[in-house]
């Protein structure tokens, strides 16, 4: 198969361009690298091997160019739609942007596949979606009120998805990504993630920020597993996922305090040094929802997804990551 990976040189997007080419598949990046890195595009090319390497084309785009997305269609099977801007302070901070990328930008991949005859469109929803909702697990037909303009972009993106599924018959299907991490996620900018940002903390001897009181809860999923839910959604039979949007997480929560304490200890032990500073507390953020799992028992159901990486076991290998990328390699020794 051809397959579109919009946002693959990003840290999701390039995980599922890695595991494609190790499948042998045809992929076609579209990115601006924004975002995305050529970075994470070597290290794709150091993970799998040269005659897969060679089934990889980069095309350099914006998805807010109808063009640019007609163009990136050509031949395409399937698409795994991730390029957007992911970040609820950047979207507040400013909303136009967040929405002529996550919103038109969609739109222009969907009508760009519907004029292609692409049926299969797989894309990244959020966990952001279920705003207000109080409940601490989120069950997909159960959301709140909208609590940012990054929420509002997903939220509508699912509208048109499910439209395009009643209307042309496009199996469209969205993915609600909970807390995704794992190796190549960037710890740096105002808008990182939760675990880059405390393990590279960790590594530079700073102690870890925890906004409150440490006990809000998170689920946490490692990234091969949403490589997992990815490729399922891809290619599940259409006829009971078409226009659906599936939670994709563990189906448990870790408080801060105890991923904390796991960030330090697991550095301590790789690196064999004393124990960092105790991480330190300060208020929390407005608007932060106290308790958030997603309850998977649909995608288990449809998708027949079965998170195989567990927490402790994404967490020890996206450590280890880190720490490489921290470690000078050795220089060569001297001829003699």
């Amino acid at each position: 198969m051809r397959w579109l990976v919009t946002g693959g040189a990003g840290f999701i997007g390039s995980h599922l361009a890695a595991e494609l080419l190790s499948l042998h598949q045809e992929v076609v990046i579209l990115d601006n690298l924004s975002s995305g890195a050529e970075a994470n595009l070597a290290a794709v090319q150091k993970k799998v091997d040269p005659e897969a390497w060679q089934h990889l084309t980069l095309l350099k785009g914006d998805i807010r160019d109808a063009a640019t997305c007609a163009q990136a269609m050509e031949g395409v099977d399937a698409i795994l739609h991730q390029a957007a801007i992911a970040s609820v302070p950047a979207s507040m901070k400013d909303p136009r942007t967040t929405h002529d990328v996550n919103v038109t930008g969609t739109l222009n991949l969907l009508t760009s596949a519907l004029n292609a005859g692409v049926t299969r469109f797989v894309y990244a929803s959020s966990s952001a979606v279920y705003g207000s909702d109080a409940r601490s697990t989120k069950i997909e037909t159960q959301t709140g009120r909208i609590l940012s303009p990054y929420a509002a972009s997903k939220a509508i993106d699912e509208v048109y998805a499910q439209t395009f599924a009643e209307a042309y018959q496009m199996t469209t299907v969205g993915l609600r990504y909970f807390n995704v991490f794992g190796p190549r996620q960037d710890p740096s900018g105002p808008y990182a993630a939760v675990i880059p940002l405390w393990i590279q903390s960790t590594l530079e001897g700073k102690p870890i920020v925890i906004n409150g009181d440490g006990l809000n809860t998170r689920d946490f999923i490692p990234v091969r597993n949403v490589v997992q839910a990815n490729l399922l959604a891809a290619t599940a039979p259409p006829l009971q996922i078409a226009g659906r949007a599936f939670n994709v997480g563990l189906g448990s929560g870790t408080d801060l305090n105890t991923l904390a304490s796991l960030i330090r200890s697991m550095i301590t032990e790789r690196l064999a040094r004393s124990v960092p500073p105790e991480p330190v507390h300060q208020d929390f953020r407005p608007g932060d929802i106290r308790h958030s799992t997603a309850d998977i028992s649909e995608a288990r159901r449809l998708l027949e997804f079965d998170p195989y990486v567990t927490f402790e076991e994404g967490l020890k290998e996206t450590v280890d990551w880190f720490v490489e990328q921290a470690t000078p390699s050795p220089s060569p020794s001297p001829s003699a």
